[in-house]
């Protein structure tokens, strides 16, 4: 087994930024060492520590954190390949320092059943350049093959309770029920109300003769749709004392909820994304379609408001619902522009930079950073020694970087940049500060200053079950 010294770093972990070295053997951790004083070729024990590895790597300051773990990403494969696929998107991961994801089920066929999603775990065994997982989708008629998913290699249920790619709503009370009363795993909810969304499509559709501007597609996929599924799935929840996870929240209203809900002992878990915490509907005067996704982007005081609690405790994580579309398909109005944009690959330095620059973010440090992005989704869908700079947990570790030329000018992300096969970005023309200068993955250096290396992507085991 070869082993990696990286030292003289800026170890970012558990709620605290302190210099020190890691020591990797193998796929694992050996040694996480707090060294405030310097720590260098210079040092009488430094040849005692190096003389055992078989790389060291001087990290001059820069900042170490665990591997992000996006949870929520649309890989596109099966039946839309077009777009995107397990072998290109997570390539994209990688170079955003995402280590590992999980991928959704609304896919072509859709994945509702355990022999689809054993095709997807072979499938990524095959070409996956990141550590992977997946979700079994729920569906009106399949909750007999929930109840018989091993969930140790499955990250939960996801449930649609708006409408989405492949015919997943779920929308019988009777169905929603067993779900929430029998299922013995996480229960992560796309919370819209779709009788809501069909009123509010029909007015508009009847407004403007058919073409909504595509600027109106706040007010297609209104506030109200995603308040009432969100209080509603909340309600279940309570019901049944189940795990619910309430995915890309975009209102100021469901932090309320939420937040209500966490008061009174509700299982509930949060999770926003970083387009809600850039954009609102202004931004559609600019962006157009670019910025299209489900649910809609909204209002800027509900991009405050969420920025606000990203470090009050209501919102648990951030994962990107990353959704690539090729440029073709992201022209046309609020009817007709696909929903959804790729952001995997820019979401750690994109909420980095939030941190830094954001007035509602002024007391956050890279810590939160890590906790929103690394270390609550290893906690809320129990991955196996993953999310934590710990001894005997995986080694996937990204080091951050100042994002600047050789004359120290901020460098700006072009579509040029893209690896997702999409080939395009909503962050195009924004400069962050930080950038990922490299990642190891189980051990082995996967990614280092734009190149790809040989590296060994695992599948994530899970520990959600709670009946």
């Amino acid at each position: 087994m070869s082993r990696t010294l990286l030292y003289n770093a800026n170890i970012v972990n558990e709620g605290e930024i302190f210099s020190g070295y890691i020591v990797t053997d193998g796929e694992f951790i050996a040694e996480v060492v707090r060294r405030e004083a310097p720590f260098d070729e210079t040092t009488p024990d430094f040849g005692i520590v190096a003389s055992g590895c078989d790389m060291v790597i001087d990290c001059a300051g820069r900042l170490l954190l665990p591997g992000v773990i996006d949870t929520h990403v649309h890989f596109r494969e099966p039946g839309m390949t077009e777009k995107g696929d397990i072998a290109t998107e997570s390539k994209a991961a990688l170079a955003g320092g995402v280590t590992s994801f999980v991928d959704m089920p609304n896919t072509r066929p859709a994945t509702v059943t355990m022999a689809t999603l054993e095709d997807k775990l072979q499938r990524a065994s095959e070409v996956a350049s990141a550590n992977y997982g997946f979700f079994i989708g729920a569906t009106n008629d399949n909750i007999e093959e929930l109840l018989s998913v091993d969930y140790s290699r499955v990250a939960g249920v996801k449930l649609f309770m708006g409408s989405s790619t492949g015919n997943m709503l779920v929308d019988r009370e009777r169905t929603l029920e067993e779900i929430f009363s029998h299922v013995p795993a996480v229960i992560a909810v796309h919370a819209e109300d779709e009788a809501i969304i069909k009123a509010a499509r029909e007015r508009l559709t009847e407004e403007y003769d058919g073409d909504i501007p595509v600027e109106c597609h706040p007010d297609m996929r209104p506030r109200e749709a995603c308040v009432a599924a969100t209080e509603h799935a909340i309600e279940l929840a309570r019901k049944h004392d189940a795990r619910l996870h309430v995915c890309h929240i975009s209102t100021a209203e469901e932090l309320q909820d939420i937040k209500a809900a966490k008061r009174d002992g509700v299982k509930v878990t949060a999770e926003t994304c970083p387009q809600y915490l850039m954009f609102d509907r202004n931004d559609f005067l600019l962006s157009g379609a670019r910025i299209k996704c489900n649910p809609s982007i909204k209002e800027a005081s509900d991009r405050i408001a969420l920025l606000r609690e990203l470090h009050g405790g209501v919102i648990d994580s951030i994962a990107t619902d990353h959704a690539p579309h090729l440029p073709a398909q992201k022209v046309g109005n609020a009817l007709t522009a696909a929903s959804g944009m790729p952001m995997v690959q820019f979401s750690l330095p994109a909420v980095m930079d939030m941190m830094r620059h954001e007035p509602e973010c002024e007391d956050m440090t890279a810590a939160d950073v890590a906790e929103l992005m690394c270390h609550a989704p290893a906690r809320i869908f129990g991955i196996d020694r993953r999310g934590f700079l710990r001894p005997g947990y995986y080694a996937d570790i990204v080091m951050l970087e100042k994002n600047q030329d050789a004359a120290g000018h901020p460098v700006k992300i072009t579509d040029e940049d893209v690896i997702s096969r999409c080939g395009w970005t909503p962050v195009a023309g924004r400069a962050f500060a930080d950038r990922v200068g490299a990642v190891m993955l189980n051990g082995v250096i996967a990614y280092a200053d734009g190149a790809f290396y040989p590296a060994h992507p695992l599948p994530l085991k899970f520990n959600t079950v709670t009946r």
